[in-house]
């Protein structure tokens, strides 16, 4: 679909703009009957391609990172009361600040991660998920005059210059539309696309030389540039952003149910290929923990909740939620639950749905942990010729089953993660399941919201959460041992 050419200057200062056009009129952008399929494919540039500029920045990085690892030996020296892993942690996140978007992106994955990095270093990263300085007002006015065709003044009845919030790849900017609703415009940064793919390339030079080591290779440093790779070109293209955020939203109550959850409602009229516009949604933070018990909500109530739609869009519906830290899971104003930001979603292929539903059903219904080798089988995670399903499947039992009764306070799914991946590598895993990864991050998310909220709680074994998955065995299971499930 070809976008308008703007019907007036970019720069829309009221003083440029026509009496007779000051105020809003009726507006239709170029995906107000959403967007044509060829703005949903991602077109992700070639990660091995390697020119001049990124020479040129490569040099930049290690002059960087030299300059951070002087600072940090001099700190150490100095001031014997800080660790140097505190220290180092801390350059690590200013060189990643001074470096830019596609740094701060590798802060937040660490961050969103801490199970799987040095705990300082994902401590230090924990401002990245919320402290990104903005780019200018007037950049975002003319991007969005770029996209809709029309400057703000044109298609806006009031626009607010300063970003409610700025991330690495966009901003968001409250706005009012023409027939009054409150609506945000989530607006990429500049020439993000280039730029991002530029520092990712290089990333994946440097992490290619860190799989010589073996601590590179323990991380799989290559695998992890090349799944922010992906993700990251996924998350640039603001039609498939928008798209999947209507899935979702409308995925939500086609049980008849979880009234109690929902996502802003994407407005088409006012999107374009760098903008997303929304209902603008009011509330906290999940991890403002003191509004929570101030307002008297029952925070593992509404933990159960949100995570029972989670599981319903990740095993049934398709696409989940991909990035579900506090800043995207909010407590609103009138007790609802809201998922926000959806530039990160997950879409398990078929066979990965029936083999989780597998694992699930074993552990919350009948504990036959066969079904569970046979999911691994079916997918080649362990191979045909291990050995008999039931043998496999007491060996599987003897070291699941234990964490299986453990309160979240008790047992961190992280340390979970970490037993699974070592005893598939006993069995001669023959193919990592990668596609499981974004589940096992949003998991590590919502284990850390439980320890607060909620640390008696034994997820693993809550019904709830699938009683329209398998509503049958768990109608049953409820009325054998008398649970009374809550109100979804």
């Amino acid at each position: 679909m070809a976008i308008p050419e703007p019907a007036g200057p970019i720069n829309d200062a009221s003083e440029t703009i026509p009496a007779e056009v000051k105020h809003p009129i009726a507006f239709r952008g170029p995906y107000a009957d959403g967007p044509p399929p060829s703005a949903l494919e991602v077109d992700a540039p070639s990660l091995t391609a390697f020119g001049f500029r990124e020479i040129r920045h490569m040099v930049e990085i290690y002059l960087v990172f030299l300059v951070v690892f002087v600072r940090t030996l001099v700190r150490v020296v100095l001031n014997r009361g800080r660790s140097w892993a505190t220290e180092l942690s801390e350059g690590v996140v200013q060189a990643f600040e001074l470096l830019g978007p596609t740094f701060v992106k590798l802060g937040q994955l660490i961050a969103s991660s801490p199970g799987l990095f040095p705990r300082p270093l994902a401590d230090a990263c924990l401002r990245f998920l919320d402290e990104v300085p903005p780019f200018p007002a007037e950049t975002a006015r003319r991007i969005i005059c770029e996209d809709l065709g029309r400057p703000v003044s044109q298609i806006f009845r009031s626009f607010d210059d300063t970003p409610l919030s700025a991330a690495s790849i966009a901003q968001v900017h409250a706005c009012v539309l023409v027939d009054g609703r409150q609506a945000v415009l989530k607006v990429q940064r500049p020439d993000i696309t280039a730029r991002m793919n530029r520092d990712l390339r290089i990333m994946y030079r440097i992490a290619k030389l860190l799989m010589r080591t073996t601590a590179g290779r323990l991380a799989n440093t290559q695998g992890v540039i090349e799944d922010l790779h992906a993700v990251t070109n996924q998350e640039l293209n603001s039609a498939l952003e928008a798209y999947r955020q209507a899935k979702f939203r409308e995925n939500i109550p086609l049980f008849g149910d979880n009234k109690w959850v929902t996502a802003p409602e994407v407005y088409w009229d006012y999107c374009g290929p760098r903008v997303v516009a929304m209902e603008r949604m009011y509330g906290t933070p999940l991890d403002d923990f003191h509004e929570v018990e101030r307002r008297g909500i029952d925070g593992e109530l509404m933990l159960r909740r949100g995570v029972k739609v989670w599981m319903e869009a990740a095993l049934r519906h398709g696409p989940f939620h991909g990035d579900v830290h506090a800043g995207n899971l909010w407590l609103l104003e009138d007790d609802r639950a809201a998922y926000l930001d959806f530039g990160i979603m997950g879409d398990l292929p078929v066979e990965y749905r029936h083999a989780l539903s597998d694992a699930i059903y074993t552990v919350m219904i009948d504990n036959d942990f066969t079904r569970i080798v046979r999911a691994w089988k079916r997918l080649g995670i362990v191979p045909e010729s291990i050995g008999a399903d039931e043998v496999i499947a007491e060996q599987v039992k003897m070291v699941i089953e234990p964490l299986l009764n453990l309160t979240i306070g008790q047992v961190s799914l992280g340390e979970l993660l970490k037993q699974q991946l070592e005893m598939a590598e006993q069995f001669g895993v023959a193919k990592s399941p990668k596609e499981l990864a974004l589940v096992t991050k949003q998991l590590m998310y919502f284990e850390r919201y439980a320890k607060v909220l909620a640390p008696d709680y034994v997820m693993i074994r809550d019904i709830f959460l699938v009683k329209n998955l398998f509503p049958e065995a768990v109608a049953k299971k409820a009325a054998e041992e008398g649970i009374t499930l809550p109100e979804a």
